[in-house]
């Protein structure tokens, strides 16, 4: 008889531990999601240039590498463009803009930037013909 009511204690024991592990696991699966739904997102849209690159929109998730090498994320196929021209950074809710370098700069509504610069919402950022507006959602 015993037995019998030690293997139920057993049993209720291992139900309430899943019952209270699934319980924390959906209280923090729901304060991930929330978090998320709060975090805006920064986009790139290509406003003036090239036809093949007007309209194109890109979600800023890390660091994209605007330039002239296939390895960039936006390529510009012009010779005034450097290879790596310029990089859009996240630090924390900001979205920055750099010159790698580039020997005709990177202009940030229309002014020359020599040090990495905080976008703000429709900013407009030029790397020789082309425009990249810069929208926070």
């Amino acid at each position: 008889m015993i037995d019998v009511v030690l293997l139920i204690g057993r049993l209720l024991f291992v139900a309430l531990l899943y019952l209270f592990l699934f319980a924390i696991m959906r209280t923090g699966i729901g304060l991930v999601r929330g978090q998320r739904k709060k975090e805006r997102t920064w986009n790139l849209s290509v406003e003036k240039g090239p036809k093949e690159l007007r309209g194109v929109s890109i979600v800023v998730r890390g660091p994209v590498i605007v330039g002239r090498s296939p390895s960039a994320d936006i390529v510009i196929g012009a010779g005034y463009v450097s290879a790596r021209h310029a990089r859009f950074s996240l630090m924390g809710q900001n979205l920055f803009v750099e010159d790698l370098g580039s020997t005709n700069g990177t202009l940030v509504n229309g002014q020359r930037i020599v040090e990495p610069v905080a976008l703000n919402n429709n900013d407009v950022v030029n790397v020789g013909d082309v425009s990249i507006r810069v929208r926070r959602n």
